[in-house]
């Protein structure tokens, strides 16, 4: 009996790792019903915007009209970026559109104005979002400011200064024959970059799912079935293969978009892999235990003003780029509505503590969405502020259920 006790348990062990595959549906709407949606409400919404806007005018998923609509991601999405290292500590960030206008007017005034090189003008744009972010951390570790005077004296003051800077004339045309310039708005990956760039991210999901499985078989833990690991990695990998190939259909994958991406990873990696990146989500969800715990409270919120201000700036350099100017309305308008709001929808909860980089690039999709597709309707300004006011709406009521479903389920 006991030299069939080994393999008695070795097929115990592999029922139990194949569980997972069995019990992975029913695990997926347990987790729904707890009130962890993850990506399910963006996608359910992309699908319906889709739909909506497509039936009422074709040319919406058009492939240039998404090469369009991907530039203009860009530009918002590096604000929301920012916007998400915030609100994952339950802070929030008002100056960002200002913030974004006055870097844009910064790179205008320098460039052309004074004939600084342009790289010289970006960096003193960022430099001047790093040297906000610090002065709102300032206010709030030393002085207890709530974030949201802080950042509403800094939307007037940035605003203030935006107008100043520009002058009477208030607006200053960039050379559109610089590259600069056109980064923003022609600038394309080749096919073979964009299709190479398309399979990284599978490739990344398959080789981490791999590693994580044999160092859970070895500890005999359970660990995610092959099966399904490959199916994920697969399914994302010819989803981007093919958005790539509709998009080559016109234009191609634009390079500012690339970048954007590029950023959303690298901040993913901080956030989920390294000790500031837990500190962040420890300091969101609860405050006084982290600092209990030995973390340095008043540096993490330095660290979040400060990106999410250096992010803003980062998006008004694109914002000139793409619009060949220096204006100002540069940052103006529903701007600070719409990083907010990407990154609300996207999945980053206003109550902190939870939230990722993927809910800036997935929020900005949705809302330049649906701005692309309100667009192509000519509906007027007032009702494409409603709208997407309405879709925020409904985007904090859904993030204040799942809250809610995950405190009953002692999941908070």
């Amino acid at each position: 009996m006991s030299q069939n006790q080994p393999a008695l348990d070795r097929s115990d062990e592999r029922v139990r790792h194949d569980e997972t595959l069995s019990d992975s549906l029913r695990a997926f709407f347990d987790r729904i019903r707890s009130g962890d949606l993850g990506v399910l409400p963006v996608i359910v919404g992309l699908i319906v915007i889709s739909v909506v806007f497509s039936s009422l005018n074709p040319v919406f998923l058009a492939p240039n009209n998404l090469v369009n609509m991907l530039f203009d991601c860009a530009t918002v999405g590096m604000i929301s970026l920012g916007i998400v290292c915030v609100l994952l500590l339950g802070e929030i960030d008002l100056s960002v559109g200002s913030m974004s206008g006055f870097a844009s007017a910064i790179v205008g005034v320098l460039w052309v104005n004074m004939g600084w090189p342009v790289p010289a003008a970006i960096a003193a744009a960022i430099l001047a979002g790093v040297v906000v972010g610090a002065l709102y951390a300032l206010l709030y570790n030393r002085l207890g400011m709530p974030s949201f005077i802080a950042s509403l004296s800094g939307l007037l003051a940035m605003l203030g200064m935006q107008l100043y800077i520009l002058g009477p004339t208030g607006s200053i045309n960039l050379p559109y024959a610089s590259p600069f310039v056109k980064f923003g708005q022609v600038m394309i990956m080749p096919d073979w970059f964009a299709y190479l760039a398309a399979l990284l991210p599978g490739a990344g999901i398959l080789l981490n799912g791999l590693s994580a499985r044999r160092r859970r078989l070895a500890a005999n833990l359970s660990a995610l079935p092959m099966t399904k690991l490959v199916l994920k990695a697969g399914a994302l990998t010819a989803g981007l293969l093919f958005a790539v190939w509709y998009l080559n259909l016109g234009r191609g994958v634009p390079w500012m978009f690339g970048l954007f991406v590029l950023l959303v990873v690298v901040m993913n990696y901080a956030l989920t892999r390294t000790k500031w990146g837990r500190s962040m989500f420890a300091v969101g969800g609860n405050r006084e235990a982290a600092r209990r715990s030995g973390i340095n409270v008043r540096r993490i919120y330095l660290s979040a003003f400060v990106l999410c201000s250096t992010l803003a700036a980062l998006g008004g350099v694109l914002s000139a780029s793409r619009l060949a100017s220096s204006s100002q309305q540069a940052g103006t308008g529903d701007v600070n509505l719409n990083a907010i709001a990407a990154a609300v929808i996207g999945g980053t909860s206003l109550f902190g503590g939870r939230g990722s980089a993927w809910a800036a690039l997935l929020g900005i999709i949705v809302i330049q969405a649906i701005s692309n597709g309100l667009t192509l309707l000519n509906l007027s300004s007032s009702l494409r502020y409603m709208i997407t006011g309405g879709v925020l709406a409904i985007a904090v009521i859904v993030d204040s259920l799942a809250r809610r479903s995950r405190m009953s389920h002692g999941r908070a």
